[in-house]
This record gives C-alpha cells, sequence and structure tokens, in this order.
C-alpha cells in the first residue's frame, strides 16, 4: 500500500472537470427536484399521503444538488474559478447556505481534519476522554446532549440551516461574509415570499420543509460518518500530517449504488480528502483503477449505524469510544 502522500500525485489525474458532464449532472438533479416540488404542491388537495412520499423523494434531489455546491466550492465542478463560485450561491439559496461563508469553513475543515490542537471550524465537536473527565457536571451534560442522536441528527440540522446559516457569527471577519449570507438570506425570503403567495403558507410548509429538514439531517449524517468512525485519526498538531490524516481519518462509506448517486458519491471520502479538487463523478473510477483504495476506512452501511455511539477520542487506544467505554476504562 502505498503511503498518502504518493496518492495525492496519482489522484492528480482525475481533477480535471468535464464541462458536459457537469451540465448533464445539473440537469438531473434539478429538473427532478422542480417536478418533485411542482407535483408533490400539485397532490395535497387529493392527500398528504401522496404529498409527502414526493416531498421525501424531493430530498434526496436536495441533498444531490448540495453534493454539486460541494463541489463548486472545491473549485471541482466547472473549469473556471468564476462558474463555480456563481453556480455554488445560487444553490445556496436552495440549500438554504451561504455558499462563500461555507466554503471557508468547509475549506479550514479540509485544512485541519484529525488535528487535535485545531478542532472548531466545520467539524463535529469530539472531545478526548480527559477533556470530557475534565469537564463540569454541566459541561459533561450539555456534551452528552450535543451527542445525543435526536439532537445530532434531528434537532441539530434543523437548527443548522434554518438559523445558523442565516448569521455567520464567529465564523469570519469583515464584511464579505455577512455580504454573502444577507444576499442568500435576501434571495431565500425572495423566493418564499413568491411560493406562498402562489401557493399558501399552509402549502409551501408541508412540502417544502419536510424536503429540507431531511435533507439536511441527510447531510449531518453523512458528515458524520465521514470522520466519526472507530479508527479514524486524530494527532496533536506536532504528530499531525495532512496527508495521513485524510487517507485514514475519513472513511469509505461503501454504500449501495442509488444511495452513493444521490450523495454525490461523497462516501468515497478518504478520496476526496486526499484531492479535494476531483469531481464528484469521477470518484468511482479512482476506486476501479486503484481498487486497494476500496479497503481503506471501509464501512458498511450497517456498520455505520454503530459509529452513533462513539464520542470520544482516546488518546492512548487511539480510536474513538463511547461514554461506557470511557467510565469502565476510568
Amino acid at each position: 500500500m502505498r503511503d498518502a502522500r504518493a496518492w495525492t500525485q496519482i489522484l492528480a489525474r482525475y481533477r480535471q472537470p468535464s464541462t458536459g458532464r457537469s451540465l448533464v449532472e445539473i440537469a438531473i438533479t434539478i429538473v427532478p427536484l422542480a417536478a418533485l416540488w411542482v407535483l408533490a404542491w400539485a397532490t395535497l388537495d387529493i392527500g398528504y399521503w401522496l404529498a409527502l412520499p414526493l416531498a421525501i423523494a424531493a430530498a434526496g434531489f436536495l441533498v444531490r444538488l448540495f453534493a454539486i455546491q460541494h463541489d463548486c466550492s472545491h473549485g471541482a465542478f466547472f473549469r473556471h474559478r468564476l462558474a463555480n463560485d456563481w453556480f455554488g450561491r445560487i444553490t445556496g439559496v436552495l440549500t438554504f447556505t451561504p455558499y462563500d461563508v461555507w466554503r471557508h469553513a468547509h475549506a479550514t475543515h479540509h485544512a485541519t481534519t484529525g488535528n487535535l490542537d485545531r478542532r472548531g471550524m466545520g467539524d463535529i465537536e469530539t472531545l478526548t476522554v480527559d477533556e470530557y473527565r475534565a469537564r463540569s457536571f454541566w459541561g459533561r451534560l450539555r456534551y452528552r446532549l450535543y451527542r445525543h442522536p435526536l439532537v445530532m441528527f434531528g434537532v441539530g440540522p434543523a437548527y443548522l440551516f434554518i438559523l445558523q446559516h442565516r448569521l455567520p457569527v464567529g465564523l469570519m471577519r469583515g464584511w464579505r461574509p455577512w455580504a454573502s449570507s444577507m444576499t442568500t438570506n435576501l434571495a431565500i425570503a425572495s423566493i418564499v415570499a413568491l411560493l406562498i403567495w402562489l401557493i399558501g403558507l399552509k402549502a409551501f410548509l408541508l412540502v417544502h420543509l419536510p424536503s429540507l429538514l431531511l435533507a439536511a439531517s441527510v447531510g449531518v449524517w453523512m458528515f458524520y460518518v465521514q470522520h466519526q468512525f472507530e479508527r479514524t485519526s486524530w494527532a496533536s498538531d506536532g504528530d499531525w500530517n495532512l496527508h495521513d490524516a485524510a487517507l485514514h481519518g475519513s472513511s469509505h462509506y461503501d454504500l449501495p449504488a442509488f444511495l452513493h448517486w444521490f450523495t454525490g458519491n461523497i462516501g468515497v471520502h478518504h478520496v476526496h480528502h486526499l484531492n479535494s479538487r476531483i469531481p464528484y463523478y469521477r470518484l468511482p473510477r479512482v476506486l476501479r483503477d486503484h481498487p486497494e483504495l476500496r479497503h481503506v476506512g471501509r464501512l458498511t452501511l450497517l456498520d455505520s449505524f454503530r459509529c452513533v455511539r462513539l464520542v470520544l477520542w482516546d488518546e492512548t487506544q487511539r480510536r474513538l469510544v463511547s461514554f461506557r467505554e470511557a467510565r469502565l476504562a476510568a
């Protein structure tokens, strides 16, 4: 098995995006998304039992649209930066995500992933066992609530996409992030107001809110599983290496083919972190050409559900552990 730095050079040849393929990816994402929204609103009079499944299906395409926005933030979807940035800003309105602010936070995540001394931006909050033990009762309780599945994958995503993304407090300095957020907010408010005027508040909430909340939960789940697995990699600044952290601190979430399609192949996350400029539609080809990468950090769908209990980094064992394992070790 080659070392992580060598892989970055090998993967460089997969970087070049195809404009034609990217346009096709946009079409097969946005057209079904719009059609499902319209059908869901049109069938509300027949019954919510028919409209809700259509809204849930729309959530899958909303996740896929976010995958396109994600590639744009890395400059991986189009050849030119302006095309990536402007399409990313447009999709950010539909995904309720201010593109420029998110791009900055996500770039920080890529630059610091797995570094114990540079946690705090673009990451799931993760404490070491010693840090958790050093907290007060209320500090431990807060962390336990934050890590509870109902908060992590339910309340948390709703708060993140509906409220937190509206104001970039503490994320960036200067006027530019605020301009990005406020412009996105204004565009969102304009579209929402237009839709409510056309179809009514009740219809808008019954269709769009379930789509948005489900897509948000799926997005947070994907991000969680990509780094919160037992044999992930964390290290203090002096021992940390960017390439090793990318390869061994990111999972290969080996999903069924249709789930890979809806999530933009982002489950091939170790390859993505080694070279974030590879368009998502080229990630499966990397695995076909280099099958040895299939087994690095591999998680199946069943494996991933077990990751929810892993909440603390044990610096002695160099793996994530559960609250119970940390208590027994003490």
